[in-house]
């Protein structure tokens, strides 16, 4: 059969397989199965090879066991922790403790008199054999010593269609619809690489009779999913290198001086680094593409304006584009106060501008006029029109989708500078922004107080309002945050914003000026909240993550984030971040009261540490990747089987050998498989030069 009408095959409609069928077809339309190659790549969820049943009596600790009996006794224990499901397994020989954790689910799945088969490892405690979070199958019958029938792949099942059932639909497929399939990588390739033919793994990921098949299996569709991944990445970046072109900014030692000038203090290592990398991007004539990394108060936006400068000594626009308007304005602060008595043109774009002050500032933008133009995303409107933008600053670009970014680029090809304080696991950096040129500051500016963290029970909430009351009363000033602007919507009993301002301005802080800044406050309002607080006309500022990034404060030294449990760490190091911003230490209260572990995680990783990307690391491990920075944002799909954490060295083989590929046959003319496949999961997801 030809490969055309192979594929032609694997795309018909699924109702014609064997047992399927107009009614099973309608229950996998809803599974999001349509064809028989999107049925092939619905993978297994588990996979289960349990050894022959032994006789109870037999049993030896720390072997993995098959058991089958009845079920004597089953016992929820609640009170112990974790809650516990306890039962008894019993066969003509002994009995065997079964235990699992945080399952009171399978007290509905379970009953005394029931047969049962179960396997898992069996470990002696206090002087009995027990398996703990064993699987397990209820039976009409008790088997004899063979477990074949319990052996292979576990799919992601419905109420309508079970995973054997699936199953069955499945196996006959993978031997007719893998047989011609062309591999990406010649026999040399895989073999320097340990890998399999993509066909064998396929079937035995489907069909593997032990558990070596399905890791080997795994091993090359992991490598496959991140090699196409880092693939598209590679194009993306050589159509920035070779399908694009900016004005050269050029920088020499005179603009280098002017510029530095402009700041009343000199900048530190990290940041002069970070400049010489910019200015050698800025020289070129294809358009700068670089991340710049720096934790909370590192000095990034000294970095952005210096670049933002250069582009205006070169007689081009800058645009500096923030996710929020009190970030916005920050930027803005921060550059009036560094450019005051300056000639260079500057103004700010927020949504609250409208009618005729919005057209004349907008013309005069047109124009070539204003020189710096910072904004939220309302820059992306289409009214917005630049005489010749030649540099784009885009701070916490993980806020921007990637299709957000390429709107700048529709009528320009600007050089881009993208920043986060966000400090991005090296794992994370090389698939979410792969395409990206990397620069770090690591080091916060000198001068800066140190911040200490807490985690405060219930118990010791007073003595931290204490402590608190004592600094606000020689002049610091404090922000209590809050996961939530009220309770009235959705009825959530939990602290919130609106209802906590009220009880600490009419209760315990009533001697102090409290303010209150949310989401929901108009523009003029959150402006003229952030101005008082600036200015030590609010003492204590109860607020949302509305000031998760970008607020300024210097005299602000204390924080208290309520339900601390409820924030990822990324979010509670950005919040902690508002503080340690002028020479006084600062206080970071965690107020919260969990039994869940992994906030219990979190509040530790949070007292134990002030480093960004160390705790990134961590929360890369506790959320994944998929929390951090969605596909959506940075174009790419969910990975199914590869992890960024776990498979780092597959991850580094996969980008070089795929950057590598790039660079000798850009357009994969030469390597057909990789090029469909390309076009086929990322087809407008994200940019891949003409490929197609």
């Amino acid at each position: 059969m030809s490969m055309d009408s192979r594929e032609a095959e694997q795309d018909m409609d699924i109702q014609y397989l064997k047992g399927v069928g107009p009614t099973r077809a309608k229950v996998l339309s809803d599974m999001g199965i349509a064809t028989p190659s999107d049925l092939l790549n619905y993978f297994p969820r588990d996979w289960s090879f349990p050894p022959d049943i032994q006789k109870i009596a037999q049993l030896k600790s720390n072997q993995e066991v098959t058991i089958a009996g009845i079920i004597e006794s089953i016992d929820f224990l609640p009170f112990r922790r974790p809650a516990m499901l306890e039962i008894y397994i019993a066969d003509s020989t002994a009995r065997c403790r079964a235990i699992w954790f945080n399952a009171k689910y399978l007290q509905k799945q379970l009953d005394v008199g029931q047969y049962i088969i179960a396997w898992g490892k069996v470990k002696e405690y206090k002087h009995q054999l027990q398996l703990s979070n064993p699987k397990f199958k209820i039976l009409q019958e008790l088997p004899q010593d063979n477990t074949n029938e319990l052996s292979g792949a576990v799919y992601p099942a419905t109420a309508k269609l079970s995973s054997p059932q699936i199953a069955r639909i499945i196996k006959p497929l993978v031997e007719d619809f893998t047989e011609d399939w062309q591999d990406f990588f010649d026999d040399n390739y895989r073999k320097n690489r340990d890998l399999v033919t993509t066909q064998q793994a396929y079937r035995w990921i489907h069909l593997a009779k032990e558990q070596g098949q399905v890791d080997i299996a795994k091993r090359r569709l992991k490598y496959d999913e991140l090699f196409l991944m880092q693939t598209a990445l590679a194009v993306r970046r050589h159509r920035s290198h070779n399908y694009m072109t900016a004005k050269q900014i050029v920088v020499d030692k005179n603009l280098d001086s002017r510029i530095r000038r402009r700041f009343p203090f000199l900048l530190t290592g990290d940041q002069s680094q970070v400049i010489d990398d910019i200015v050698k991007d800025l020289s070129l004539k294809r358009p700068m593409n670089r991340l710049l990394q720096g934790d909370v108060g590192s000095g990034k936006t000294v970095v952005a304006l210096y670049a933002a400068l250069a582009a205006v000594a070169n007689k081009s626009q800058a645009v500096i584009m923030a996710p929020t308007e009190i970030l916005a304005q920050q930027h803005f602060l921060s550059m009036e106060k560094y450019l005051k008595g300056s000639k260079v043109k500057r103004a700010i774009i927020t949504g609250g501008l409208t009618g005729a002050k919005r057209k004349k500032l907008l013309d005069s933008i047109e124009a070539g006029g204003i020189d710096i133009v910072v904004g939220t995303i309302a820059l992306l409107q289409g009214d917005i029109k630049f005489k010749e933008m030649g540099l784009v600053v885009i701070d916490e670009q993980h806020k921007f989708g990637v299709h957000q970014r390429a709107t700048l680029r529709k009528d320009h090809c600007p050089h881009c500078l993208v920043m986060t304080a966000t400090p991005i696991p090296r794992t994370l950096a090389m698939t979410a922004f792969g395409d990206l040129d990397v620069s770090v500051i690591k080091n916060r500016p000198p001068g800066r107080g140190a911040v200490v963290t807490r985690w405060v029970d219930p118990k010791h909430r007073i003595d931290a309002f204490n402590f608190i009351a004592e600094r606000l009363k020689i002049g610091r000033q404090a922000f209590f945050v809050y996961p939530k602007i009220s309770n009235i919507d959705d009825g959530e009993q939990i602290k919130a914003a609106a209802d906590e301002y009220k009880k600490l301005s009419e209760g315990y802080f009533k001697d102090f000026k409290v303010g209150l800044l949310h989401g929901q406050l108009k523009s003029a309002e959150k402006k003229q909240i952030m101005d008082n607080f600036r200015a030590g006309k609010i003492q204590l500022l109860v607020s949302t993550v509305v000031i998760e990034v970008g607020v300024d404060v210097p005299n602000a030294t204390m924080m208290v984030i309520e339900t601390a449990d409820r924030f990822g760490l990324a979010t509670l190091h950005q919040l902690r971040g508002r503080i340690g911003r002028g020479e006084n230490k600062s206080y970071c209260f965690l107020f919260s009261e969990t039994d869940n572990e992994i906030a219990k995680q979190r509040l530790d990783v949070m007292t134990r540490s002030n480093d960004g990307f160390e705790i990134a690391e961590h929360d890369l491990r506790l959320r994944g990747p998929g929390e951090m920075f969605s596909a959506r944002q940075h174009g790419l799909p969910d990975l199914k089987f590869a992890s960024i954490i776990d498979d780092y060295d597959l991850l580094q083989m996969s980008r070089r050998d795929a950057f590598e590929i790039i660079k000798n046959d850009p357009s994969l003319r030469n390597h057909i498989p990789i090029r469909k496949a390309l076009i086929d999961k990322f087809e407008g997801k994200i940019e891949l030069v003409d490929i197609g």
